[in-house]
């Protein structure tokens, strides 16, 4: 997390508050979350050089970017936001650490994720869900890994061969997904 700057990230008038360990309102009822409850969700998350990873609710583009810094050039990380505003400044802010491999774009209406760009090897949601969602297990490979908060609970997904196992990880706050 020290590779990338939290405050390339803010609006202008809070990178004085990147260091400061809470959720921070980005516009359009968004937040870039907790710095703590971010490196919680990326050790669940076992990310690994060459990993293929879905972003979903990329707001401000931080965890794209650091999700870029730790699959490499091997890998590929698509960040998806809804808020076109918020999907073009993430692109931006992700663009400026030169990562071609990490991208943002805006969220196709009506569809979660990016299921033509699946399987993915990991999924992060930074939304809350009001439950598990099917389609977002569809888009994990076999042995691929999702953490996604579902009601006030942060959930690991793992699918398997024989079907996905869950595990429980306490309880966090995020804004709705939609």
């Amino acid at each position: 997390m020290g590779t990338v700057d939290r405050a390339d990230f803010l609006p202008g008038e809070l990178r004085a508050l990147a260091g400061v360990d809470q959720a921070l309102s980005i516009g359009y009822g968004q937040t870039n979350s907790q710095p703590r409850t971010v490196a919680n969700m990326l050790r669940l998350l076992q990310v690994q050089a060459g990993h293929s990873v879905l972003d979903l609710g990329a707001g401000s583009g931080w965890t794209t970017a650091l999700l870029g810094h730790l699959v490499g050039e091997t890998g590929r990380v698509r960040g998806v936001e809804l808020v076109p505003e918020l999907a073009q400044r993430a692109s931006t802010a992700v663009a400026a650490y030169g990562m071609p491999w990490a991208q943002v774009r805006q969220a196709q209406p009506g569809v979660l994720g990016a299921p033509k760009e699946a399987p993915f090897d990991r999924i992060l949601v930074s939304a809350a869900a009001e439950q598990l969602p099917e389609e977002l297990i569809d888009q994990l490979a076999e042995g691929g890994l999702m953490v996604i908060p579902v009601g006030a609970e942060m959930l690991r997904v793992e699918r398997t061969s024989d079907g996905v196992v869950i595990t429980r990880h306490g309880p966090y706050s995020f804004v709705p997904l939609r």
